[in-house]
């Protein structure tokens, strides 16, 4: 139990049972507690499919404090009698179903929720409910298995909230695994003169006794992972880019000078990789860039990276690149995330060669000579510590490279990568997705390429 008070242990103990299946309350079973990821087995749950997530947070960076409200918009996939969240840290102090009190158990990270009797028709397969869940606490950073910090990263002004692979949890309750993607609406509030910024639109801004409310909606389905929170004194911009898309950058003052010139060209890269790629999957775009102390890394989080200090127009397109890869298109599994870094770091070789004289071919043979990118097949990363190596972002290039080699025709390769970014838009997709598609398009036996490039454990000839 982790509630806000341990008297209330017995009081949940009883409502559990008397919501309980063999005790007259929701008939069906619990959803399962974890999704047997390869590499997370323990992330997400079964039984329902959240719709959207609202979100209201009130932060109060200097303490370290956040308290929130999250209201979860979900559809049964089974007959529940119980469902599970995944929260890290933070102390729940209460939890409603269709707006009756739900009992709540606390064990680690998983969070159980047994509503009463009187909402079981709300629980059954094909029905939409709603869970309010209410919580508050010191949101903390978790150290990924690679020992990167991911979670509530706190920062020289505020914080910012980083996800990749399961940091999401630390700061919201919800079912965190890529495969449950759901529209947001995230209201922060802070006190001015500090800024929150989140994903997709700026729809709201409230200002009352020293403190402002910011609402952000993402109308667009998001993996969990995905979403962020950054509290800070940024000085902000909005634009359109030509073609209609909306731009909101949000910069630390210490980094705004540096980062003037690649933000840039934000237009320009939402442009040319629409050219490459298909049309931009999203309503607004845009990017959030810290001071280069506040975290250890860069994060295609939707609609707006994440980056930690000025970037370089490289990075700027790749993580760009990652609204069509990872995004828009998102990973069944986290064993299926050499398709987004695999093509966010083909989209550098793409660039590198319009732009910088530099052959796509020299950007692959640079790759293939690089040891490192040989240590393990790009879809099967020892653990999950792995998850982030090269493999998964050189040899995965290599892979879309050799696709482009056999089919010997650029038209056809790159509306072949057009259409896979159609086909899949805000949706989830595999490794097997991606290899059926392709020789279902090209009309080839692509087995010994998939064999060699994407799933052996040796170097393969480089003319082979």
């Amino acid at each position: 139990m982790n509630l806000r008070s341990p008297a209330a242990a017995p009081l949940l103990l009883v409502l559990a049972l008397l919501g309980s299946g063999c005790s007259g309350g929701v008939e069906g079973t619990p959803g399962a507690a974890g999704l047997r990821d390869p590499y997370f087995p323990g992330l997400g749950n079964g039984g329902y499919d959240v719709t959207h997530y609202g979100l209201e947070l009130d932060v109060d960076p200097a303490a370290n404090r956040l308290r929130g409200t999250a209201t979860i918009t979900a559809r049964a996939t089974q007959n529940l009698s119980a469902f599970h969240l995944d929260l890290a840290g933070l102390e729940v102090e209460g939890a409603t179903v269709e707006g009756r009190p739900a009992a709540v158990n606390r064990a680690g990270k998983e969070l159980t929720i047994r509503p009463g009797a009187a909402v079981e028709d709300r629980l059954r397969k094909g029905r939409t409910f709603t869970t309010v869940v209410r919580y508050s606490g010191s949101p903390q950073a978790i150290t990924d298995a690679d020992g990167e910090e991911e979670g509530w990263l706190r920062t020289t002004d505020g914080a910012v909230a980083l996800g990749e692979p399961t940091g999401s949890m630390a700061w919201f309750p919800g079912n965190h695994h890529p495969s449950d993607k759901a529209a947001y609406d995230i209201e922060v509030t802070v006190p001015d003169p500090l800024t929150a910024v989140s994903n997709g639109e700026l729809v709201s801004r409230r200002t009352a006794g020293g403190r402002t409310a910011y609402g952000w909606r993402t109308a667009e389905p998001m993996a969990s992972y995905l979403a962020t929170v950054a509290v800070g004194r940024f000085t902000t911009r909005q634009s359109r880019t030509p073609e209609g898309v909306r731009l909101f950058t949000a910069v630390d003052p210490q980094s705004a000078a540096a980062s003037r010139d690649v933000l840039a060209e934000i237009p320009a890269v939402l442009k040319w990789s629409a050219e490459k790629f298909g049309p931009y999957p999203f309503t607004s775009a845009g990017a959030i860039v810290e001071r280069p102390d506040d975290s250890a890394y860069a994060l295609e989080t939707q609609n707006r990276p994440v980056f930690p200090g000025p970037p370089d127009t490289a990075l700027l397109v790749h993580e760009l690149a990652h609204q069509w890869f990872g995004n828009s298109v998102t990973p069944a599994t986290w064993r299926d995330m050499w398709l987004n870094e695999g093509f966010a770091t083909y989209a550098e070789w793409l660039w590198a060669a319009d732009h910088d004289d530099v052959p796509v071919q020299e950007s692959f043979d640079e790759a293939y000579e690089d040891e490192a990118n040989w240590a393990f097949p790009p879809t099967a990363p020892p653990a999950a510590v792995d998850l982030s190596d090269p493999p998964v972002y050189g040899r995965g290039a290599m892979v879309v490279h050799r696709i482009r080699l056999a089919m010997d025709d650029d038209e056809a390769f790159f509306a072949l990568v057009g259409g896979w970014t159609k086909a899949h838009r805000h949706a989830n997709a595999s490794t097997d997705d991606f290899t059926a598609y392709v020789e279902e398009e090209t009309g080839q036996d692509l087995t010994e390429l998939w064999d060699a490039w994407l799933y052996g454990e040796s170097r393969p000839p480089a003319a082979g």
